[in-house]
């Protein structure tokens, strides 16, 4: 397969049309430009090329990455937006680098999880009581984790996953992020300690290991996007006060490495997915459509709901399945026709 050099005007452009896929205003919420401003302000250049291009620099030191997901609706059930990008990633990244995947999420979403992953084409596995991600042939795995939802429990578990799984990779997509007083909330400002574990932890011990990290989000009060916190109440009402005891706005404050600012996570995610395979050069690693639809129908089978209508419909922040099965094809299509002009 033919690759283009980096540096190069072309493969510039298209690291900056997939940014540009990603950042369409799909939700017709209005806010996707601002947020995508202040979080270019921190972060410069295409940042589906920045997360990818560290995924493979930190999964060359050959341990799995754990992949943080699951936000809770109104019931304390996962949506369906991050479940889905989490399982196709964990694709993409062993396709594409031969990297195992632990995703981390609440205990009693832990089976929700599981059946995502196994629609998009992956077989879902516990991890080993020891911790230890196991090296197996002849299987497409993944580990799926549940962590308790009280703190110490969380806690317990990260120490336990940092220590023994030994992780190279921090990938948070569509994660509940605790505000700068450490309390939850979902971006309108609604608390959501109670049905949220602390997985900010996780990523504030895995900084202290010097472990690289990778957030998505869609609003800046998702896990990882603590370096815009200061500019989000300019553009995000609800993070100036987010209206409970606390005050304190919904602006996560736990930073990761790389932000993907886009409007809906799982496409930031596929958009990540595309710069991967641009990267190494392999159109397998970005998933054929319709294996997400798949991925997507057994997460609402498996429990998750729909993160406006909070109904368990195959859809995504309003956007339903056959809508994300043309916006797919386009991000196929714009690879495919990129990879037959390098090859002339």
């Amino acid at each position: 397969m033919a690759t283009l050099k980096r540096g190069t005007k072309e493969f510039e452009s298209l690291a900056e049309t997939l940014d540009a896929l990603i950042t369409l205003d799909l939700t017709s919420r209005g806010l996707i430009g601002r947020l995508v401003e202040i979080t270019k302000h921190k972060q410069k250049g295409p940042m589906c090329l920045a997360a990818a291009d560290l995924a493979v620099k930190a999964c060359s030191r050959g341990g799995p990455a754990l992949i943080a997901t699951g936000f809770p609706m109104g019931a304390g059930v996962p949506e369906t937006d991050g479940p889905v990008g989490a399982a196709m990633l964990a694709r993409a990244l062993y396709v594409g680098l031969g990297v195992n995947s632990v995703i981390v999420t609440d205990e009693d979403w832990r089976d929700c999880i599981a059946e995502t992953c196994r629609g998009g084409g992956m077989a879902p596995l516990p991890l080993p009581d020891s911790g230890v991600v196991p090296k197996l042939q002849n299987i497409r795995p993944v580990f799926v984790v549940g962590v308790p939802k009280d703190a110490p429990g969380a806690h317990r578990a990260a120490d336990h996953l940092l220590a023994h799984a030994k992780p190279s990779l921090l990938v948070a997509i569509e994660r509940p992020g605790m505000n700068r007083h450490g309390v939850y909330h979902g971006s309108s400002g609604r608390v959501i300690d109670s049905s949220t574990a602390d997985l900010d932890y996780l990523f504030r011990k895995g900084a202290e290991k010097h472990i690289p990290s990778i957030a998505f989000g869609d609003a800046g009060n998702e896990l990882g996007f603590g370096a815009i916190q200061d500019e989000l109440p300019g553009v995000l009402p609800s993070a100036k006060d987010c209206g409970c005891p606390c005050h304190g706005g919904v602006a996560a404050a736990t930073p990761a490495d790389v932000m993907v600012m886009t409007d809906v996570s799982n496409w930031g995610v596929t958009g990540m997915i595309a710069a991967l395979a641009l990267v190494l050069g392999n159109p397998a690693v970005l998933h054929p459509p319709e294996a997400e639809l798949r991925s997507l129908d057994y997460c609402v089978a498996a429990g998750g709901l729909e993160g406006e209508t909070m109904a368990p419909e195959p859809g995504v922040d309003l956007v339903p399945a056959v809508e994300w099965l043309g916006l797919l094809r386009v991000m196929q299509g714009i690879l495919a026709r990129a990879w037959q002009m390098w090859a002339k």
